[in-house]
């Protein structure tokens, strides 16, 4: 009896909507899960690869300043390189481009489970309301432009009446 009333009704109307999307979103976040840390994996393997090549190339504590630059120049060729190569593997990028794909459409499926719940209460959407702003911002311009315009007719009507004189 109490959801038949007021904005309760339209959200239980709602509700089969947003529990498949939060059904959609669970699926989903599994999956993303997953590609994050085949990600990081990615990561922490290439890393502990390249600090063991580095360890081998130069195994003793450098003492000086010289040493330490050495040392350095090794470090960064190193993971410079071994990143690079993790980069521009394929599987690292393809991972990435669906890493990337899932989080777009965790963002689409919370988004469409706001849109129901500010529909629910009778309010705009987030779409809605950014229309508003473009079209606000479009009026501010256009009233600026034509305030500016305005000011140049008054100054050339004054300096006209000035030259009557």
């Amino acid at each position: 009896a109490l959801t038949s009333i007021g904005p309760m009704r339209a959200f239980a109307s709602n509700s089969k909507k947003i529990s498949t999307e939060l059904i959609q979103i669970n699926e989903s976040l599994i999956e993303f899960n997953k590609l994050v840390t085949e990600y990081y994996k990615q990561l922490a393997d290439t890393w502990s690869e390249a600090q063991k090549k580095v360890n081998v190339k130069s195994p003793d504590v450098p003492h000086d300043i010289e040493q330490m630059e050495s040392f350095k120049r090794i470090w960064i060729d190193i993971f410079d390189n071994d990143f690079t190569e993790l980069f521009d593997s394929e599987k690292f990028g393809e991972n990435y481009g669906k890493l990337v794909s899932k989080e777009l459409e965790l963002t689409k499926h919370w988004n469409n489970i706001s849109n129901v719940i500010l529909q629910s209460v009778n309010l705009p959407s987030k779409e809605e309301i950014d229309e508003v702003y473009k079209e606000m911002h479009a009026l501010k311009k256009r009233v600026t432009k034509l305030e500016i315009e305005l000011k140049k007719k008054k100054d050339t009507n004054s300096r006209n009446v000035k030259n009557e004189k």
